[in-house]
């Protein structure tokens, strides 16, 4: 059932500052900075796996605040959102409590690579988030700004320069303890807003900026690479003032697909569902915006923006002439305004007028809040492990936008896996990953880490290689037994999957056991183009792979077998469609996982290893130190040459490794049975 009593925002605060007086007297194992997507999901997770957690927030109000457009999910961003979910994270569960508009995105293609998205209710999501952390134990929340890092001497046991032992706030609110630290600081991080030719710090209208003494730390005090990325968010329109007839109505799935692989709905019912509305640009707005390019010092930055959301701007002058799609989408139930996905602009207030009134459905409307740029610091994420640790400095984790990274849902994704790591690294437990033949949070990461990013990254299905096994419908079959064995997932979800793989099994079973000859295909199945070159024979499992044949159609046949798996209808159909797929797939993800298994040694010193490599090589090695011989062969500038040798350096090494522990230890034992020998020998 998807129910749950949210407690008024007020009665948050409340709790909240009453805890505050302490915070400075108190050690916590894990300390997240920040209150958006990453955030509270890695504050979430850390307290999951058995951290006493701290998240620092510049405003309560505005924690799980959706600050650009008010959607989830997507072509490859579902698939993240699945996946959290299976982890017992936040994000989908909030989004079936807020979502207004529900749709599968792609789904005229396979279902590995559908989209499930929702429309969200701002004020709705935010208040569940807020109530989901209220409500966690081992969790407490501060309102405040984070001045600094507080950095020791790094443990000589564990790898690293620097140690991170906690944080030191602004405004003299003192320093603040902690075995680790998650830094999810979004557009924050000495973050500027552009309108026009104005400029001012911060990293989201109406809030305060950030310290730059953190920006300062990392870059100076820690010696990070960083770099700098710039984003935008489009104007806010009055609602009653588009003319929507001169619109395409885009109305949602009349049966909403939830999120959660808790829910079996969502709390919008089907028929309270809001509509989208789909227009497009013209030619007076490619006018408006090349005569208003001189007024926009943002579009006239170096900073690199996202390819995949980019700024009216970026697209009039990329491509000319064209006709680019304005989706105008609900903010909420209650709301009285738009959001126009796809008309983020930085132009001055008045200008951005005159553009949207170039659009035929917003001949005369109004805007009530003007859109803007942000320019914002990032860490270069190949000085991370794939933990999301950086690798110079003992318990730093860092998670979101600060990493390269675009979209709340690779935010979150990144933050739920900080967050247990984080908490891992506090509680003294080993690290743990996730491979890119498992997730696409797995792919996420290992991206980041082994390429880099040379402008926002943005998921997409096509990024995984192995998306016939990496999909929607079975993120609980994979990901969530895993979880439960780190810590991140509750004993009731678990039972839950549990319950469900064991189902599924035996269904699959059923299925491959039951057998229909051609002709009584033919007779019974007479909708479905069996073949004459068919074997005599078809099991279900061969029945059920048919484009046009479901699972209630083979059910009807074999009623006494397989009605009780009704409930898995869908996920059997997909499952007997991907299975030739993923069978042929499973060499291969073998073979990387055996890679992903063989670390590298992080001190090994590639510029001068006495091995065949070049100097590119060398240097390429030298400044990403991959963690595993999975990672290097990802690199840009890897040759596989360059992997076989560092295959047989490693394998070579390692043996020598072994062959000299075993003579230390056969050398100890003759030496304990000389000391034996002799004190037998002494006068008793």
């Amino acid at each position: 059932m998807l129910t749950k009593k949210l407690p008024p925002v007020q009665s948050f605060l409340l709790l909240v500052s009453r805890r505050v007086g302490h915070l400075a007297r108190q050690q916590y194992d894990v300390i997240v900075v920040g209150g958006g997507h990453a955030g509270t999901e890695a504050a979430a997770a850390a307290a999951r796996v058995g951290a006493k957690t701290l998240l620092v927030t510049q405003k309560i109000h505005t924690i799980g605040a959706l600050s650009c457009n008010p959607s989830l999910g997507g072509v490859g961003k579902g698939h993240l959102v699945r996946e959290i979910d299976a982890l017992d994270g936040l994000c989908g569960r909030a989004g079936d409590w807020a979502g207004i508009h529900f749709s599968i995105l792609n789904r005229r293609k396979g279902p590995a690579v559908w989209g499930p998205r929702a429309q969200l209710d701002r004020q709705r999501y935010r208040e569940f988030i807020q109530s989901e952390l209220l409500s966690t134990p081992r969790l407490t929340v501060l309102e405040g700004s984070v001045e600094e890092l507080h950095v020791t001497e790094p443990n000589p046991e564990e790898p690293g320069h620097h140690r991170v032992t906690g944080i030191c706030l602004a405004d003299g609110g003192g320093p603040i303890s902690a075995s680790s630290v998650v830094l999810t600081t979004g557009t924050f991080l000495s973050g500027s807003l552009f309108m026009g030719q104005t400029t001012s710090p911060g990293g989201r209208i109406g809030d305060a900026p950030s310290s730059a003494g953190l920006s300062q730390t990392l870059r100076e005090r820690l010696g990070l690479r960083i770099g700098r990325l710039r984003t935008g968010t489009p104007p806010r329109i009055v609602k009653e003032s588009v003319d929507f007839p001169l619109a395409h109505l885009h109305p949602p799935d009349s049966h909403p697909t939830p999120f959660s692989f808790m829910n079996t709905h969502t709390r919008c019912k089907p028929e309270e569902q809001l509509p989208c509305y789909l227009t497009y640009t013209t030619p007076g707005v490619e006018k408006v915006v090349r005569e208003s390019l001189h007024l926009n010092c943002h579009i006239q930055q170096d900073s690199k923006g996202p390819r995949y959301c980019p700024s009216i701007e970026s697209r009039v002058v990329r491509f000319p002439g064209r006709s680019h799609q304005v989706w105008l989408e609900p903010e909420g139930v209650t709301s009285d305004l738009l959001y126009p996905q796809g008309l983020s602009m930085t132009m001055p207030p008045d200008v951005q007028l005159r553009l949207i009134r170039e659009i035929p459905a917003m001949h005369r409307a109004e805007i009530h809040t003007p859109g803007y740029g942000v320019q914002y610091d990032f860490v270069c994420p190949t000085q991370l492990s794939p933990t999301l640790q950086v690798k110079s400095t003992q318990g730093l984790f860092l998670a979101g936008q600060i990493n390269g990274t675009t979209g709340y849902e690779e935010a979150a994704a990144q933050g739920l896996w900080a967050g247990i790591n984080a908490a891992r690294w506090a509680l003294s437990m080993p690290p743990v990953a996730l491979s890119r033949t498992e997730s696409y949070i797995g792919v996420l990461i290992d991206d980041l880490v082994s390429r880099g990013v040379t402008e926002p990254y943005r998921m997409f299905t096509s990024r995984a290689e192995f998306r016939t096994s990496l999909r929607p419908d079975n993120a609980d079959l994979r990901l969530t037994i895993k979880g439960f064995e780190v810590g991140c997932v509750s004993s009731v979800r678990y039972q839950e999957a549990m319950r469900v793989k064991n189902s599924l099994q035996d269904a699959m079973a059923a299925i491959k056991a039951l057998t229909l000859s051609t002709a009584t295909c033919r007779k019974k199945l007479p909708d479905i183009c069996v073949s004459e070159n068919k074997n005599s024979i078809l099991t279900g499992m061969e029945l059920l792979q048919y484009k046009d044949m479901s699972f209630e159609m083979l059910a009807s046949l074999f009623p006494e077998y397989l009605s009780s798996y009704m409930e898995f209808s869908q996920r059997l159909k997909i499952e007997a469609v991907y299975k030739p797929h993923c069978d042929l797939n499973k060499k291969e993800i073998e073979r990387i996982q055996k890679e992903e298994n063989m670390s590298l040694p992080q001190d090994i010193d590639y510029l001068s290893l006495p091995v065949s490599l070049s100097r590119e090589v060398r240097e390429i090695l030298d400044r990403v130190r991959p963690s595993t011989l999975g990672s290097a062969t990802r690199l840009e500038g890897i040759t596989p040459a360059a992997v076989v040798t560092l295959f047989n350096y490693v394998q070579v090494t390692g043996r020598k490794k072994r062959v000299t522990h075993r003579n230390q230890q056969d050398q100890q034992e003759e030496r304990g049975e000389e000391l034996c020998e002799r004190k037998a020998s002494l006068p008793q």
